[in-house]
C-alpha cells in the first residue's frame, strides 16, 4: 500500500469518512491531518475514523486522533472511531484516548451502512509531503497533545517529548 493510497475519505450528511488502510503511524499521520483539516476549514466538525484496514497504530498517529479530537469537541463536534479492532481498541484504551473519541458507538447513524459508505469513498492526495523538519514538529506535537491527556500520560511520554524536543530544535538549526 503507498503512502498515497493510505488514505481514502467521503463527505456525507452528518459527518466526512475518512478510512486508514496500513500502520497508521508518524508517516501517514500528516496526510490524515490534512484530510481533515481541509474539512474542517469547510466547516465540518464531524469525523468518522474508519479503522478497519488499520493494522496498527503508533503514538503520533493516536496523538493526531486525539488533538483532532479536542479541536472539534470545541466546536460541538466529535470524532467517532469505526471498526478499530482488537489491537487499535486496546491501543486507544490503553492511552485512555476512549474518553476523548467515541468507539464504535452503537447510536451513530452510519452504523449498518459502513460497506455501503466505503463503496463511495476517494483517495486523498495530499497536497504538501512534509520534510524531516515538518515531520519533527507534527511527531512533538502529537505526543504534546497525548501527554496533556492524562496525568498517566504526561508521565508516560516525558522522556520521549525531551527527546523530541532535542529533534525538532536539531533540525531548526539545520535549516537557519
Amino acid at each position: 500500500m503507498s503512502l498515497e493510497k493510505a488514505i481514502s475519505f467521503g463527505v456525507f450528511d452528518e459527518f466526512t469518512w475518512i478510512r486508514c488502510e496500513g500502520k497508521g503511524s508518524f508517516l501517514q499521520s500528516p496526510a490524515l491531518k490534512e484530510c481533515a483539516e481541509k474539512r474542517r476549514s469547510k466547516g465540518e466538525n464531524r469525523f468518522v475514523i474508519d479503522l478497519e484496514e488499520c493494522t496498527g497504530m503508533d503514538s503520533t498517529f493516536m496523538g493526531l486522533l486525539a488533538g483532532l479530537a479536542s479541536r472539534v469537541s470545541k466546536e460541538d463536534g466529535e470524532v467517532m472511531i469505526a471498526s478499530p479492532g482488537e489491537k487499535n481498541l486496546r491501543s486507544l484504551e490503553g492511552l485512555g484516548l476512549d474518553f476523548l473519541l467515541s468507539i464504535s458507538p452503537k447510536d451513530a447513524s452510519w452504523i449498518g451502512k459502513e460497506d455501503e459508505i466505503r463503496k463511495e469513498l476517494k483517495p486523498f492526495s495530499p497536497n504538501h509531503m512534509p520534510d524531516a523538519k515538518d515531520r519533527a514538529q507534527h511527531v512533538l506535537d502529537s505526543h504534546r497533545t497525548l501527554a496533556s491527556t492524562s496525568d498517566d500520560n504526561a508521565k508516560r511520554f516525558a522522556t520521549v517529548l525531551q527527546v523530541l524536543e532535542t529533534d525538532v530544535k536539531n533540525q531548526s538549526e539545520k535549516g537557519s
